[in-house]
Formats: C-alpha cells, structure tokens, sequence
C-alpha cells in the first residue's frame, strides 16, 4: 500500500474549502494532526481565551473528521520536530499544509523543508500575489484594496470530501482533556456562549445576506445586533474567506463587508514583510515615545483592564471582552484610543491583553490595528487625532449597550447614561473618571511634542 500523508491542522480547523485536504486525500491515506505547540511561539503562544476556543474546535473538528471515516491525531510540542517524529512513525510521505504567515509558522515551515507541501486557503488570494510596482508588499490599505480587486473575485470554495482514506494503522494520539486548554479554577469562561466549530460557523454564514444591506451602518453601533460575529470562525478557519466572499454573492450593499475581509489579507502581508511587527513600531521615531511607566500607569492599566475607568463606553467594552471573549469593533477601536492616548499607557501593553482575552485574537489584525490607533503603525491613524469616548459613546447610541455591561448605570437614562459624573448621576458603586477628557488630551498631545519629526 502507498505510503500515507500527514494532513497538518492549524488555523483551519474545517472540510469544507481546504484544499490541502483535498490534496492529501488524492495521494493516499490521510493522517489529519494537530500539534499543540506552545515553544514555538515563544510569547506568542495562544492566550487563553483562544484555548478554550480551540478545545471546541478540536473535539467538534475530530466528530466531523469521524464521520467521513477518518479521525483527528493530537501531539504536543515543538511542531517541527513532532511532524518530523510522525512522518517516521508512520512512514508518511509528506505534510500537506496551507499557507500560515506569522512568523513562528514560517519557521516552522521552513524547519520541514521539501517534505511539507503547502497551500493556499486561508485568504482570499495568494498574499504574495498582491504586491507593489517594486515588488514589495503593500503598506497602504487603500492602494492594496485597488490592487487586490484585479484578482478577484477569489476562487470558488471547495466541497467537503465524503469520505477520507485511513491509514492501515493509528498513531498515538493525545487526549484533548489532558491539554486543559479549558479554565477551571476559578472558571472565567462562564459567559462564552459561543457555538464553536465548522458546523456552527456555517450556520452563522446563512444568516450574513440579511446582515449585509444595513452592515455599513449597523456595524458601528454597540447596542445593535449589526455585526456579523465571525471573527473567531474565520480566526480559527472554521470558515475560510473565500466562502464569505461566496456568501454575499449578489449582494449590491456588500462592498464595506468585503472590505472587512480584505482587510486580514492585507495584515497577514504586513506580517509576511515586517514579521516583528507585534512589538517594534511600524515607524521608528516612535520609539522614544514617552509612555507612561510606573505604579500610577500600572494602576491605569488594571483599571482599563477591569472595565474601572469612570468611562461607562471603555468599561462598557472591558467587561464585554472579559464576559465574552469578544469586543464589538466600534468599541475596540474607542478603548485602545483611551488606552493610548488618554492614559499614555504603550499600545504593546493593550495588544498582550487582547491576545489574552480574545477569541480571535490574531497576529495580523491585533498588532497592525493596535499600531493604526497608537499612530506608530506604517498605515496608521495621525495620534493626534484623539478619539473622545464620550462624544463617541452618543453618537453611535450605545446607551443600552452601557447598560448591559455596566449594571451599576442600568437605571442611568438618555443622555446622563453617556457621562454621568457630568449630570450628577454617577451612582456611587461607579467610579469617577479616571482622568478627564481635555487633560488627557493635553497631556497626550505635550507628549507627542517631543518625539522628533519626520
């Protein structure tokens, strides 16, 4: 019998439109492997909100991957060596894989050399395929969208296969309740009440053409049901772009959502052409930036994190993300604002707690939007543009939004609910502001004066 293939799991925990499952599957046998790999990535390792994630994903992959008659193989360890390992166990041939582009992955890659096959299928085209006039990747979003839409639209997604070829015989596997990927004592993950996995995400697909025609404008406000909720989904490749794109096929308000995806395409080259990008500034005369250091930053920060700032929009979102896992997007953006900008605490600090607490917490789209809000970023906001939360908070209506996550202020009307400290409604179980709004910018912008220009 032809030797088998390793089919090699990553961030694309799904049948459906993967083609380096189809690839395997027309070689031979097929081994599927997931390797939990926390050396690797040394400080990028998953955070733990991705872990209970991925433990879902796993155990739900596994059930679909039983059901057309194969099974799903668990190592723990550096990935490379583990691959290596397997490949002798098993007499497997090769690993086919797709294409991942943080930069421990392609170490990895590399370290397997020509016996790993690789794919594309986690984007909506081939990120090295979209480049400048020089030959470079692009830096500016709006140039690479241009760009982009002379490939598209992507290819069609693949079908799932019916049936998967086993191997003669089974490798050793891990068990997933030996990883404790879960939280248990205590456990904080009580309000996750996600559906996980490739069958939930395609439900959570059938519903996006009646999101799309309101997106533009549902979207940003918080207490509305406007957003699409497939970040972790697309995270995690229970869904792949190319079914999105697919999905809002003949839709006439789809563009915005579209750019969305487009959107992680182009982070994903950012990464492929400055891998460092998760904590060195896209421009260097931010290094000398004077950020906040010290027991009074420290205690800001843990404010922030709590959801204690005496801004009911930023705590609003905090206790959300600790909740749930997740931020709404209008939101994430007002409170990295604050976070840099109001209380001068380092982007890289706000980045570590999102990579923590999120379930799509992703290399890309974490580190190119925190470094767009901090104005260091190569495609960045100007920082002194300083995003005033309380303004924010009414315009995008988020007063019941306020009161979902913040339920000291549940009893807190229209307008008062936006900043109650200014309407004498502050109920004393909420704190006061922990800085005002015209003295942070002040302060923000007396910082900023110091960096040299250019």
């Amino acid at each position: 019998m032809p030797a088998p293939v390793l089919l090699w799991f990553r961030q694309d925990l799904r049948l459906h439109d993967h083609p380096a499952l189809i690839a395997a599957a027309e070689r031979n046998a097929v081994i599927p492997v997931y390797v939990l790999d926390d050396e690797t990535p040394g400080e990028w390792r998953i955070g733990g909100a991705q872990r209970w994630w991925l433990h879902h994903s796993l155990d739900r992959l596994d059930d679909s991957l039983r059901a057309i008659g194969s099974r799903l193989i668990l190592r723990r360890g550096p990935v490379a060596e583990v691959l290596a390992k397997l490949l002798d166990e098993t007499g497997a041939s090769e690993v086919h894989a797709i294409h991942h582009y943080e930069p421990w992955w392609r170490a990895a890659e590399a370290a397997l050399g020509d016996r790993l096959v690789l794919h594309d299928g986690n984007h909506l085209v081939r990120v090295e395929g979209v480049r400048t006039g020089a030959g470079t990747q692009f830096k500016v979003f709006g140039s690479f969208w241009k760009a982009l839409a002379t490939h598209l639209p992507p290819p069609e997604p693949l079908p799932a296969p019916e049936r998967l070829a086993a191997p003669e015989a089974w490798p050793e596997s891990d068990r997933l309740e030996d990883w404790a990927l879960l939280p248990t004592r205590p456990n904080w993950a009580t309000g996750f009440d996600w559906e996980v996995g490739e069958k939930a995400a395609l439900r959570q697909l059938d519903a996006i053409p009646a999101k799309i025609a309101d997106y533009e404008t549902e979207r940003n406000l918080p207490a509305r049901d406007g957003s699409t909720r497939l970040s972790p989904h697309l995270h995690f490749g229970e869904l792949s772009p190319r079914q999105v794109w697919a999905a809002t096929a003949g839709e006439p308000a789809a563009e915005k959502f579209r750019k969305e995806l487009a959107w992680r395409d182009f982070t994903s080259g950012v990464i492929l052409e400055l891998p460092e990008y998760g904590t060195r500034n896209g421009h260097a005369r931010f290094d000398p930036f004077p950020w906040r250091t010290g027991k009074a930053a420290d205690a800001d920060l843990q404010a922030w994190q709590r959801g204690r700032t005496g801004y009911p929009i930023v705590d609003a979102g905090m206790r959300q993300l600790w909740t749930t896992g997740w931020m709404h997007n209008r939101v994430r953006m007002i409170i990295a604002s604050f976070l840099v900008k109001h209380l001068l605490v380092d982007w890289r600090m706000g980045e570590r707690w999102f990579w923590d607490t999120l379930v799509d917490a992703d290399y890309g789209n974490n580190t190119v939007n925190w470094q767009w809000v901090a104005g260091s970023g190569i495609n960045a906001n100007v920082f002194t543009r300083i995003m005033a939360p309380l303004v924010q908070s009414e315009k995008f209506d988020a007063g019941d939004y306020i009161r979902r996550w913040v339920p000291e202020l549940a009893g807190v009307p229209d307008p008062a609910i936006h900043d109650p400290e200014a309407h004498g409604r502050r109920p004393r179980n909420y704190p006061a502001k922990i800085i005002g709004h015209r003295e942070a910018r002040e302060r923000a912008l007396a910082a900023y004066r110091t960096m040299p220009r250019g």
